[in-house]
This record gives structure tokens, sequence and C-alpha cells, in this order.
């Protein structure tokens, strides 16, 4: 078989894989709309959290990323992140009391609100898990290991921080009443 014809057998068996793909409705995920230009970010820009928080939100290209506090009253929103809890809880142990199955947690609350303290995302806890096994001999990697589900974690965490500040839709503007 020649190389033309191997193309153009190639191209025409991937040709009802794109049109399925394209009936499907399929789309890659992109950068939301949000309902707010200006964000004032009420958290730590030097934790783990706080530097892909901020990471993401300046990668949307849409919005503008206030940390001063001086600018704060005339940003459009502020997200506040009120507590980020890391935890380890042991789930299992051997006969002779060593540490065998551990249980990774991380748990974040946050608000979106405006300056005048609308709130527009009441305060939600979101909060990941993760199974690790552990071993004496290996403990070394295991930490490794558990700073990886703990990333992996805070990275869920952080997009779905994002798809909820996305969902935000602007409230209407009400003249005061005279």
């Amino acid at each position: 078989m020649t190389a033309s014809r191997r193309h153009l057998v190639t191209a025409l068996g991937l040709l009802p894989v794109a049109a399925l793909l394209t009936g499907c409705g399929f789309q890659l995920r992109q950068a939301g709309n949000y309902a707010f230009k200006t964000l004032y970010g009420n958290f730590s820009a030097t934790s783990p959290l706080g530097v892909e928080l901020r990471r993401n939100l300046l990668g949307t290209g849409r919005i503008e990323l206030w940390t001063d506090p001086k600018q704060m009253p005339q940003a459009d929103a502020i997200l506040d992140i009120l507590s980020e809890e890391r935890q380890q809880v042991i789930v299992g142990m051997n006969a002779s009391g060593q540490i065998r199955e551990m249980q990774l947690r991380l748990r974040v609350r946050f608000r979106l609100r405006t300056p005048q303290g609308a709130e527009l995302i009441e305060s939600v806890e979101l909060s990941q898990q993760r199974d690790l096994s552990f071993s004496e001999t290996a403990a070394l990697s295991k930490e490794i290991e558990q700073g990886m589900m703990y990333r992996d974690m805070q990275t869920d965490i952080v997009q779905q921080i994002m798809r909820r500040l996305s969902a935000v839709k602007a409230k209407p503007v009400t003249a005061p009443k005279p």
C-alpha cells in the first residue's frame, strides 16, 4: 500500500470519530464568564492554596486580581478564604500498634461578597480526602506521596472554587427609592 493511500484510509477511519465528537456537543473547557471584572483576594498570597488560586484567577485573563487592602472598597467582589485545614487521621494500625493506613483531608471555607456586604456566594465548605497506606520502612517516600496527594486535593478545590465563581450571576442594581 502506498503512503498516500495509507493516509487516505487513516483519514476516512477518523472521520466517523470526528463526526461523533462534534455531534455530541463535546467542547474543551474554557475560561468562564465572570459577573465581576475586579476581584479583591482576601487570602494569603504565600500559602500553597493562595498561590494556586491566584494563578488560576489571573490565568483567566478576564479578572483583575487586587490584593492591596486600600483597593478593597473599589473592587466588584471580594473573595474571602475563611479557613484552610489539613488533617491526617489514622484509620488503620497493625497488631503491634504501627500505623498502616492514614486518611488525608483538606477542608477550605470561602465566600464571595460585594464591598457593601451583599453575599454573592454564602460561606461554603469544600472538602477532599484521600487514603494513604503507610510503611515505617518507606517513610520518606510516603511523605513525598502525601505532599503530592495534598497538591492534588488542593487543585481539585481550586477548580471547584473557579467553577462556583463563574456561576455567579450579576445582581441587578436597583436605585434607592425616594
